[in-house]
């Protein structure tokens, strides 16, 4: 009798358990997801209209007569081919699906994680001319249409919805201010932005601007809401001052520094060409859309990022750093 009784006791308290739990996950999941807890996110926080950005009001640096006051667009057309990967060349090489979100390319068509300076080399480009440098970031989705790419089903990184194709991606370089600008070395490797903005507690590594094409002169670290007709854009700048030794660090920033505001490099580095991608995307108004990000990141826009690899012949190398020290606009 005895145990009929605590068999009894065990069923009551399993059901009111199993109740009471359910009701505490009906109010949770009625509540919505707390943001910056596991949320799938990105926030309403994490967006703004545009015409609420107030323009910018600090001009450029101006170049001075020891500047290099050109420019270089590469013309390597908007990832047309679909090349598309998990991996990350420059933070972790050799290791399939390292990035744990999707990146788009453009440039090299062979760039994957198992990448060697040899095989990028020797695959074809993208890009006019044979630069076979390669460009990537991480894509921007919809998140209120279903993705349709098929390795997508493969990805298994919990980043959802359709990819947004770019609808123009713009590789440019430009000169240094204050100084001329000497040669990248082949294969440097660089990075821009910080993928884990979002739980890193600062943003001394964010990088990325969002805008809108019809406002140049707004730029904003949160997703843009833009008027009808407008594009929406991010603009990602590379650190352009070398230390002159590596191609690489640990980190994979102490090699490569970004000027200071009047555009100086720090003592011991030396200007190279900067790179500055621009993407653009044709997004309907009121469109919910979210970048692939690292799960706990919650998709936040300042965790923006962008990877080059330098695969230009050293010819091609020094046609880009004539046409910036002379101050000319080319197109290479």
């Amino acid at each position: 009798m005895g145990n009929e009784r605590r068999l009894l006791t065990l069923v009551i308290c399993l059901v009111l358990g199993g109740g009471l739990l359910a009701a505490v996950l009906g109010a949770s999941r009625a509540a919505g997801p707390r943001p910056g807890h596991g949320s799938a996110g990105p926030a309403p926080s994490d967006y703004v209209d545009i015409a609420d950005v107030s323009p910018s009001t600090a001009p450029a640096p101006a170049a001075g007569a020891e500047g290099s006051a050109g420019s270089v667009l590469v013309e390597c057309g908007r990832n047309e081919e679909g090349h598309y990967n998990e991996d990350n060349l420059v933070v972790s090489p050799g290791l399939r699906s390292g990035a744990h979100h999707t990146h788009a390319y453009v440039g090299n068509l062979s760039a994957d994680a198992m990448s060697t300076d040899a095989s990028l080399d020797a695959a074809a480009t993208s890009c006019t001319g044979g630069d076979r440098s390669t460009y990537y970031w991480p894509v921007l989705r919809r998140t209120d249409r279903p993705g349709t790419l098929a390795h997508e089903t493969a990805a298994g990184h919990g980043n959802a919805g359709e990819i947004l194709r770019e609808a123009s991606v713009r590789v440019e370089f430009r000169g240094n201010p204050v100084s001329k600008v000497v040669p990248m070395p082949r294969f440097l490797r660089a990075m821009t932005g910080d993928a884990v903005a979002f739980t890193a507690g600062t943003d001394a590594d964010v990088r990325a601007r969002w805008g809108c094409s019809g406002s140049p002169d707004r730029s904003t670290t949160r997703y843009p809401r833009c008027p009808a007709g407008d594009r929406v854009t991010r603009t990602l700048a590379f650190p352009s001052c070398w230390n002159g030794l590596d191609t690489a660090s640990a980190g994979h920033r102490s090699h490569l520094l970004f000027p200071g505001a009047g555009g100086a490099c720090p003592r011991g580095t030396f200007p190279v060409p900067e790179l500055r991608l621009t993407l653009a995307y044709e997004v309907p108004a009121g469109a919910p859309i979210a970048l692939d990000s690292f799960s706990e990141q919650r998709h936040s826009p300042r965790t923006d990022h962008a990877m080059f690899v330098n695969a230009m012949a050293d010819g091609r190398m020094a046609g880009v750093v004539d046409c910036l020290n002379t101050g000319r606009d080319c197109r290479l």
